[in-house]
């Protein structure tokens, strides 16, 4: 199975982390998208979106990171993904208010428009507005994910084992290291990022994401 992907996304390190965790040998094949390569026609016809990750087992070809690591853990019979229907449906649940709730605001309304420049809306004024409403938002999804989704006890999204859900939100939240966000007022969400950087192959996976990371420490930025 081949996995386009570059290291610095978000969501290509969803599938990097459960594939390092889980055993999974995936042949990595860097699309750069510092370079524009994601939108070159070879790459479209991959993938239309011109986005990453996708993944292509033997000619079928699947996009969107919730898909993918799904079917990776289908294909495996991963208990990261249980069978229980209850307990599958607990997953499912987490990993899509991430992607509905959570990553839409951090992702899109505050980090992004203050680090890439195709993000930066066209005016002052508008760049402002949308950044303190990606910060209110952000706040707002941080304070259930602190006290309902994790609360004082669960060591991971879903109990006490890691899930899809932690491989998900996980990723999408530690994205706000970015822009210095520390979660200092969230201490259940810290106790989890802790839990999972925890993981045997964190660090080798975000080599390239800490380094982007390290690269923007002088910078100011609105955070959490």
């Amino acid at each position: 199975m081949k996995l386009y992907y570059h290291p610095a996304s978000t969501t290509s390190r969803i599938i990097m982390m459960f594939a390092a965790e889980e055993g999974i040998g995936l042949d990595y094949q860097v699309v750069d998208l510092m370079t524009g390569e994601h939108l070159k026609p070879e790459y479209k016809a991959i993938n239309p979106n011109c986005l990453v990750p996708a993944l292509d087992d033997d000619g079928f070809r699947l996009t969107e990171s919730g898909a993918i690591i799904r079917y990776l853990a289908g294909k495996i019979g991963s208990a990261a993904y249980p069978k229980d229907l209850k307990g599958r449906a607990r997953v499912d649940e987490a990993m899509e208010w991430f992607y509905s709730n959570y990553y839409k605001d951090l992702g899109y309304g505050l980090v992004y428009p203050q680090v890439f420049p195709h993000h930066k809306r066209p005016s002052e004024g508008a760049q402002a507005g949308a950044i303190d409403w990606g910060k209110q938002k952000t706040q707002h999804w941080l304070g259930i994910l602190d006290k309902d989704l994790i609360g004082p006890s669960r060591k991971f999204l879903c109990g006490d084992e890691v899930t899809l859900a932690d491989y998900v939100g996980a990723e999408m939240v530690t994205l706000g290291e970015l822009v210095h966000c520390t979660y200092q007022d969230y201490p259940n969400v810290r106790r989890w990022i802790s839990n999972m950087k925890a993981l045997k192959h964190w660090g080798k996976v975000h080599e390239v994401a800490d380094g982007f990371t390290a690269s923007l420490k002088d910078k100011p930025f609105v955070s959490v």
